[in-house]
């Protein structure tokens, strides 16, 4: 599948912003299943796009914004060509151990009410970690299909869990902590997810990716219920939604700001 993205964020600042930082994980690689035909990213302040790679091998940019900044807006564009790999990642740049995604924060620690859930997913399953993880996404999607839809992220999985209520970014990072809580390295992805027609969403996407023994990252969507499929175009990885984040920054002056974000998907 060759999918379309356009991807746009602008940020205003009343008054003025002095100055602005932006770190950009913005740019997706290239593995089996996903191939980079075309990739461009502008910035409406005169400034330099300075890349590099991170520590988990995601591409990123950085760059400065002197002021005065009434608007500063961010715009993707690009072409990615997709094949289905039934949620197998391979052939992606890893730094890391799987191991090292064990590691919990503040975004994904599981509490009792998360722990209990994944030992329960893990029972009915019969314990093989795949049919765990496939129990535990099935699990999850039943309590999101019943959630109500969040205007922000929660600041945990358990606040998330607890009043079943939450974004993709939320049910990501409660289906991250359960399968850490089962000893099963889990890390968070930032991406894009075309679902068909030319709808613009107000954000990006997030899904979960596991490791299994024998087969390696698989991914898992929560928000969906499946594993991912070509209509996913997968960006950037980090413990959480912070190390993962596709843009942050900071602003250098008083006042208020405020965000707009769009995002639209074609096949």
């Amino acid at each position: 599948m060759r999918l379309r993205i356009a991807h746009s964020i602008v940020r205003r600042y009343d008054p003025p912003a002095t100055s602005a930082i932006q770190v950009l994980r913005l740019t997706p690689r290239n593995h089996e299943g996903q191939y980079v035909i075309d990739w461009r990213i502008d910035v409406s302040a005169d400034a330099k796009l300075v890349g590099h790679e991170d520590a988990f091998g995601n591409f990123t940019h950085v760059f400065t914004a002197d002021g005065p900044l009434e608007e500063l807006s961010v715009t993707v564009d690009g072409e990615v060509e997709t094949q289905d790999t039934d949620g197998l990642i391979r052939g992606a740049v890893e730094r890391f151990p799987p191991t090292l995604f064990l590691r919990d924060t503040s975004l994904t620690r599981a509490d009792a009410a998360i722990s209990d859930f994944a030992q329960q997913a893990r029972a009915a399953s019969g314990g093989e970690t795949l049919a765990a993880l496939h129990a535990l996404l099935r699990w999850l999607h039943d309590q999101v299909a019943s959630a109500e839809v969040a205007p922000e992220p929660a600041p945990s999985a358990a606040e998330a869990f607890a009043r079943k209520r939450g974004v993709a970014q939320d049910w990501t990072h409660v289906f991250i902590g359960a399968a850490r809580s089962l000893g099963i390295p889990a890390r968070y992805v930032a991406g894009y997810f075309c679902a068909g027609g030319d709808a613009t969403q107000e954000r990006d996407h997030a899904w979960a990716e596991a490791f299994v023994a024998d087969l390696g990252w698989v991914g898992f969507d929560p928000t969906k219920g499946a594993c991912p499929t070509d209509a996913y175009v997968r960006v950037a990885i980090g413990l959480d939604a912070h190390g993962a984040a596709l843009v942050r920054g900071r602003r250098y002056g008083p006042g208020d700001e405020t965000l707009e974000v769009a995002v639209k998907t074609d096949q």
